[in-house]
């Protein structure tokens, strides 16, 4: 076996399992019925798999700069973007009370969240609920 059809099995399995990763991040989110286990089923299989397949391209096109360059954008892209949807996903979830409050362990957003000084409730500008946070910065 050459270099050249090493390199085409690594990266036709690094894009399959990606795809596998992918495809189960995406019957997580049917199957699932809790806003955590969607939350989780959303994020994390899936940015792995997105990350194996970029790979496995990558692999591919080594000799381009710019499309290994473009991989790498999408890929941080993603790393970055996937954790910040799932707080904001979260956080709406709380407020929304899909998620009930007595299973929590630790409930840090009940106080700016049930006085009304939060800044998105409508409340006091300044979003201090506790004097923890800075003026103008929420906690959650």
């Amino acid at each position: 076996m050459s270099g050249a059809d090493a390199v085409d099995v690594v990266s036709g399995v690094l894009v399959v399992v990606g795809a596998l990763f992918a495809v189960t991040a995406g019957a997580g989110l049917v199957r699932f019925g809790d806003l955590w286990l969607r939350m989780h089923a959303g994020t994390k299989p899936q940015v792995l798999g997105l990350l194996l397949v970029l790979l496995g391209v990558g692999l591919q096109f080594a000799h381009s700069v710019a499309a290994v360059a473009t991989l790498l954008l999408v890929g941080a892209f993603q790393v970055i973007t996937a954790p910040v949807s799932a707080h904001v996903l979260a956080r709406a979830g709380y407020r929304s009370g899909v998620v009930p409050r007595e299973g929590l362990v630790h409930d840090d957003l009940a106080r700016v969240v049930d006085d009304g000084s939060g800044p998105d409730t409508g409340g006091d500008a300044g979003g201090d609920a506790g004097g923890d946070a800075a003026p103008g910065h929420d906690l959650g």
